[in-house]
Parts: C-alpha cells; sequence; structure tokens
C-alpha cells in the first residue's frame, strides 16, 4: 500500500472544516495547525480571482523529516504514511529544517514535534481520514497510490496534477488538481502579519522560541527582473523554448514576475519565523574554537617548528575541553525537551548527522582528555599518533554540521557544496584567533606568535575567497538566491558588509599584512568577532524564507 492525498481545486470552497476537523480529532492546540487553507488572491479589480490551497504533510517517499531525525520519532510506515511518536522526540527542530514544505511544527503542550499523521489511527481499522470524510465537497481525495482501482488512481491517471518543490527528489504525495503556481510556490507571495480576519505576529502560537519578525518583508527580495521593454505586461507571447537555453530563463523570469505582480495573499498560517536561534549560532562557534584549539598546535607540529611548549601543551586541550563542554550546553538548552538529550547517543538513527556528530562529539572529547592527561604527567610513547587521531576528530568535529545543514532539505541555501570548507576554515581561524588572545597571558615566544599571525593571515584570505564563491557563484534554486539576495542587499546587508567582511575580514587581514604579530591581539579579537557574526547570519537568513 502506498497512500496519498490529491486536493480538487476545482471543487474546494475555502471553508476550513478540513482544519477544524484535524484539530478535533487530534486535539490540535490554538494557535498551530497540522491541515491549514492558503488565500491567494490573483489580478486586480475587477478581473479577480481567490485560489484556495489546503496545506498538509506531502507523505514523502523520501523524507527527510525522517533522514534527520536523531531519535527515530518520525518514522515512515509500510503503507507509506510519515508517522510520528512524540514519546521519542527531544525537540531538536531539525525535522522542521529539513521538511521543504513546512508541515512540522512544535506543540506547546507536549514541547514536542507534530504533524499530520494521515490519521493513521483511523487507517488502521478501515476509516478514511477525519479531513476527508468531512469535506462538504469531497475536494479532499485520500487512498492507496498503487491500487489502480483506487478513486485517487484513477484521477492520477485522468487529471493532470501538480505537487509542491517536487524538485527536491521528495517524492511528495500530495496532489493538487487545478494546483495555481501563485498558491503552490510559497516564494511567489509574501508572508504579511496581517489578513482577512485575524492580525499575527510572526511565530505566535507556534512557540517557536526564536521567532522573530521576518525583516526580511520590510525589504522583500525580488527573485526575479519584473518585467520591462516593449509590451510590458502585455507581452504574453511566448518565444521559442529550448530547454536550459538563456531564452528559457528569460521566458521564466517573465511568467515569474507577471505571477508576483498579480498574486497576494489574503489568509495564511502565522510564520514561525527563526526556529533555530542563537544558541545554535553560538554553538558553532563555540565548537570551532574547541576544535580549532586542538588543529592550530597540530598545524604548528606540522609546519616542522617541532612541539609546541609544555605550557601550550596543557592550555591547548584545557581550552579545547571548556568549549566544548560550552557547546555541549548550548546544544542541550536549544532542545524543547532537554531532559531527553540522552536519546542522540542511547537510541540513535545513524543517518541522522545529528547522531554522528553527537557521536564524534563525544569521541573527541575522550581524545582531548586523554592528550591533556599524557602533557600532565609528562607519557610522550604514543603521543603523536594521538596528536594525530585527535586532529582528525577534530576536523570531523568542526565540520559535521555542514552534513546536518545538507539533510535540512528545506533551506536550499545550506545545500552549498562549500559550506564543510567554510566550516573547517572557521575552526582554523576561530583556533588561531583565541591564541592570540590568550597571548596576553601566556606569552609563549616570537616564534609561536609569529606561527599565529601567519595562519590567521592566511586563513582571513581564504575565508575571503570561500565567501566570494558562495555569494557570487550562480545558485541552483529561487529560495538560494533570495537568501544570498538579502545577505547582500536585504535586511542582512548592514551586519554582512560591516561585521563579516569589515570588522571580520579586511581589518584583521590589513593589520596583519602590515603589522605581523604587532597587531596580532587587535586582529584576533576582530576575526573572532566576524566569525560569530558570519555563522549568526549564515544560520538564520535561510530560516527567513518561507516553505508554505
Amino acid at each position: 500500500m502506498n497512500f496519498g492525498f490529491i486536493i480538487d481545486n476545482r471543487k474546494c470552497i475555502g471553508c476550513h472544516a478540513c482544519t477544524v476537523a484535524c484539530k478535533a480529532e487530534h486535539d490540535v492546540p490554538i494557535g498551530v495547525n497540522r491541515t491549514w487553507v492558503k488565500y491567494i488572491e490573483k489580478g486586480h479589480f475587477p478581473n479577480t480571482r481567490r485560489v484556495f490551497s489546503v496545506m498538509r504533510c506531502n507523505h514523502c517517499a523520501d523524507a527527510p523529516c525522517v533522514e534527520i531525525c536523531p531519535v527515530e520519532a518520525l518514522h515512515t510506515r509500510d503503507d507509506g504514511i510519515v508517522d510520528f511518536d512524540n514519546r521519542r522526540c527531544i525537540g531538536c527542530k531539525a525535522c522542521m529544517q529539513a521538511c521543504p514544505y513546512d508541515s512540522l511544527y512544535i506543540d506547546p503542550e507536549t514541547h514536542t514535534a507534530a504533524k499530520c499523521n494521515y490519521c493513521a489511527h483511523r487507517i488502521d481499522i478501515g476509516l478514511e481520514p477525519a479531513c476527508v470524510n468531512i469535506c462538504p465537497e469531497h475536494a479532499i481525495i485520500s487512498g492507496d497510490l498503487d491500487d489502480p482501482t483506487s478513486e485517487i488512481s484513477v484521477l492520477m491517471s485522468r487529471e493532470q496534477v501538480a505537487a509542491r518543490k517536487v524538485e527536491k527528489g521528495t517524492g511528495p504525495k500530495l496532489f493538487y488538481i487545478d494546483g495555481d503556481e501563485a498558491s503552490l510556490n510559497p516564494i511567489i507571495t509574501e508572508q504579511s502579519s496581517t489578513y482577512l480576519w485575524n492580525s499575527q505576529v510572526t511565530g505566535v502560537g507556534h512557540f517557536a522560541k526564536y521567532a522573530e519578525k521576518r525583516l526580511s518583508q520590510a525589504d522583500p527580495d525580488e527573485l526575479v527582473a519584473r518585467l520591462a521593454g516593449p509590451g510590458g505586461t502585455d507581452d504574453r507571447e511566448a518565444p521559442h523554448i529550448v530547454p536550459d537555453s538563456g531564452e528559457n530563463q528569460k521566458f521564466m523570469n517573465k511568467a515569474m514576475a507577471v505571477l508576483k505582480e498579480n498574486a497576494r495573499r489574503v489568509y495564511d498560517a502565522p510564520a514561525k519565523g527563526a526556529v533555530w536561534g542563537w544558541e545554535v549560532s553560538a554553538y558553532i562557534w563555540t565548537k570551532a574554537i574547541s576544535a580549532g584549539a586542538v588543529l592550530i598546535p597540530f598545524l604548528y607540529m606540522l609546519s616542522g617548528q617541532g612541539h609546541p611548549s609544555a605550557e601550550l601543551g596543557l592550555f591547548a586541550p584545557i581550552t579545547s575541553l571548556v568549549f566544548l563542554t560550552l557547546t555541549g550546553m548550548l546544544l542541550v538548552k536549544d532542545l524543547d525537551q532537554p531532559m531527553r538529550f540522552a536519546y542522540v547517543l542511547l537510541r540513535p538513527q545513524w543517518k541522522s548527522w545529528l547522531v554522528r556528530g553527537g557521536y564524534s562529539i563525544t569521541v573527541f572529547g575522550g581524545l582531548v582528555t586523554l592528550m591533556l592527561l599524557a602533557n600532565f604527567t609528562g607519557w610522550t610513547e604514543g603521543l603523536e599518533a594521538l596528536s594525530w587521531l585527535t586532529a582528525i576528530f577534530a576536523v570531523v568535529v568542526a565540520v559535521y554540521t555542514a552534513f546536518l545543514f545538507a539533510q535540512a532539505r528545506g533551506r536550499d541555501f545550506w545545500q552549498s557544496p562549500t559550506l564543510p570548507l567554510h566550516m573547517l576554515i572557521h575552526s582554523v581561524m576561530a583556533g588561531a584567533a583565541f591564541f592570540g588572545i590568550a597571548e596576553l597571558v601566556l606569552n609563549t615566544g616570537a616564534d609561536w606568535q609569529q606561527f599565529l599571525a601567519s595562519t590567521l593571515l592566511w586563513v582571513i584570505g581564504i575565508n575571503l575567497a570561500v565567501m566570494f564563491v558562495e555569494m557570487a557563484t550562480q545558485h541552483p534554486t529561487q529560495d538560494a538566491k533570495a537568501t544570498v539576495k538579502m545577505i547582500l542587499s536585504g535586511s542582512f546587508a548592514p551586519l554582512f558588509w560591516a561585521g563579516v567582511v569589515v570588522i571580520g575580514n579586511v581589518l584583521p587581514f590589513a593589520l596583519l599584512w602590515f603589522g605581523a604579530s604587532d597587531f596580532l591581539l587587535a586582529a584576533a579579537v576582530l576575526a573572532l568577532l566576524g566569525s560569530y557574526i558570519t555563522e549568526h547570519i549564515w544560520v538564520r537568513a535561510p530560516q527567513m524564507i518561507p516553505n508554505s
């Protein structure tokens, strides 16, 4: 069996009966929804049309929320239904980032994730989902997609259907007859704080701890060029389209512009805001310092200048362990069910990079502890092999979050192949900068200071080059392009240009280039500050792009 849904937009009247039935069936709290109806108005008076679109979980064949969940709270049943068990959920919100359809939310009463589960308890006893039974127009059709005699299969074979974000490769099983692009593609219309019959503040009702006003809405990103030239909006004649040609792209840009000019949201569910907030940005930063505290002495050894001093041999692992502890504390604090944090290690789902990262941090912490004991006791036999092994795990700890972000398929900007390099560079930068600041109390000698200055100079230069590639290269999706534009010229632009580019990179690079180790302290402070600002923007900006 392979259950799916069809929404017949030829029949839907936007009555919200499905939303109410779902809330009643599952006792869904006020302010959150498993099923909701979005209203889109198109055209200009008097030539207008209102489109209704029922939004809910797509029960994907390749569900990214299942892959990223670290504790198997989300799972795909044999009949294709993506179900969840809130008794296992730790409230990490990774599933919310992985879902390209904005289908999951944090339940304000259980503090766990929740979503449409196809009324699995009704399916198990031969009933249809509550929303299907209540719909007065029979606009919601459920059934087995693998049964050629089922109503849903017959409709699939007879009617032209559309699905949301099929390019994500998730295999969504929620289809729309007469689905309108302006309604199904969330980036065409802007989210608002005011709709018909209601007034919303971003995040209200969803209890997303870090939800904030969508500043990007005050400076909306234009994702495609507006119609221009002879003909304007009346120039509807399509050119001869050649796949992947420049003419094809121009025509698609024109079509998108027409949609943006003529479509607007008039009713919707509240936006969830940034569900991963400052704790996630800070944890990436502290993790970078922890890994960098091991990598910098290791690189010093590889450079042929011998082992660092005995003082550094103690200071480096202590620094790494302190910041690793802070990383763990921030990770636990970010959970909506912090008492269940141990489930990541005790009930692991091995495909999730949260699990792989958790075990990597645990092993790395053990190796750093061994290094500290070895340096404290003066044990040297096997120390070089231990240093190599610890450095390898330091690299893993530095970059694993990039692979976790890649599993968050709902955020296109995080799919960048340069993200692992970005995080490794930031670890080396953070380590060198922290040691540069520590020279205030250590004063380990000119050779070490010169090494720190040279390393920081080189890594800042490489970081600038990587950021240029991340920003300047052609991004494959509208969401990724929107994020880049938001960073370069939208709501995040002042913080990016002043905090990241100037304070975090250009100024420290100039200080080190012209003053070498003389300005090491100032350059280190600026670089460390810029590193945090960068992670703050890279974590937050992609979450400002709507997924529904």
